[in-house]
């Protein structure tokens, strides 16, 4: 039991360190690409945080899964625009 929680503060805290990293280089060259990595993975970071918080053990109908998709879908987006093609 002790081992999932440490695990999960672990991931928590990794998501955590990436979204700064992410935030320091956006803050380096104000590219929006960056905010939007720094906003998914504060977004997973939150979300890893809710699942511990409410000892949900086994995630198959998980609310924690709407907030992985908003993050991913976040990811998308921000690689989608950042490649489109520009006029």
């Amino acid at each position: 039991m002790a081992t999932i929680y440490f695990l999960s503060g672990a991931v928590t805290l990794g998501y955590m360190l990436v979204a700064m990293f992410f935030l320091r280089f956006w803050k380096r060259t104000a590219d929006v690409l960056f905010l939007s990595f720094a906003v998914a993975f504060a977004l997973l970071s939150v979300g890893q945080i809710v699942v511990a918080s409410a000892n949900i053990y086994v995630e198959d109908s998980s609310a924690a899964y709407l907030v992985r998709l908003a993050a991913f879908t976040l990811i998308i987006l921000a690689v989608w625009r950042k490649n489109r093609p520009t006029r």
